[in-house]
């Protein structure tokens, strides 16, 4: 049996996605945004996904956070607060502390929801919500559809890419300049192969009519009832909550 928030209507969870964390974006203190990572794994079994599913997919955010922890541990320009650290030009204190963990956290509290929804959704069945009930131009979600379903064909070349670098011998070693220089390279060859085949993607979808300004038939119909609204409220009223926690606790920090 599908799980109850996962059988919403896409254009509903999308929606809930947003409205859920965008408010995140005001503060900077790390309560806000820990409280509402804390609601987003709570409500993990309603959407049916398991944590380790969720884990996997995060794995590039998770990359991406450790790069900006280290970037603000050593670049922060606030330096405030006890000094924890003082090796040379590396000064590590309570503030900047508290700084890298709010902002790791706000990334983490607003990509997971996004994450979720693309979990538990199928994409067709969110192209045609975003026609049919969010009033989305259908050139724009049938061209997202498509890419989002070429995606997949990124890892696929990524992995050729490199298993033909290989068979011509370019190996880095243990030299991490050189690992650097060919993660370069292959990542604008990547970006080039993708670039020409969204050009013949484009080509084909106007010449099978895709382009036409002619009404266009729903094969799926997506039905926006009360419970779909109600997910968008409750998203909205949650995320509102994290907030007046951070401001009950005396702890919010506007980011103007």
């Amino acid at each position: 049996m599908t799980p109850v928030l996962a059988r919403r209507n896409p254009a509903a969870k999308l929606a809930a996605a947003l409205l859920f964390s965008l408010p995140l974006i005001v503060t900077l203190d790390p309560v806000a945004p820990a409280v509402a990572v804390a609601i987003e794994l709570a409500v993990l079994p309603l959407f049916g996904v398991r944590p380790l599913t969720l884990l996997r997919r995060a794995a590039p955010l998770l990359l991406s956070i450790a790069g900006l922890l280290v970037t603000l541990l050593l670049f922060a320009a606030d330096r405030s607060g006890t000094v924890l650290l003082d090796a040379g030009p590396v000064v590590l204190t309570t503030g900047v502390l508290w700084t890298a963990l709010g902002m790791a956290l706000r990334v983490i509290a607003i990509a997971l929801p996004g994450l979720i929804v693309l979990a538990t959704t199928d994409p067709t069945d969110l192209a045609d919500a975003l026609v049919q009930n969010a009033r989305f131009s259908p050139r724009f979600a049938i061209g997202a559809l498509a890419a989002f379903r070429m995606i997949p064909l990124l890892t696929d070349e990524w992995r050729t890419l490199a298993a033909a670098r290989r068979a011509r011998g370019v190996d880095a070693g243990r030299n991490p300049a050189a690992a650097v220089r060919i993660f370069v390279s292959a990542a604008f060859a990547l970006l080039v192969g993708a670039i020409r085949r969204g050009v013949r993607l484009a080509t084909a979808m106007d010449a099978r009519g895709f382009d036409a300004r002619t009404p266009r038939t729903v094969a799926r119909r997506q039905s926006f009832g009360y419970p779909d609204a109600l997910l968008m409220a409750a998203a909205a009223a949650l995320s509102a909550g994290a907030l007046a926690i951070s401001v009950l606790t005396g702890v919010f920090r506007p980011i103007i």
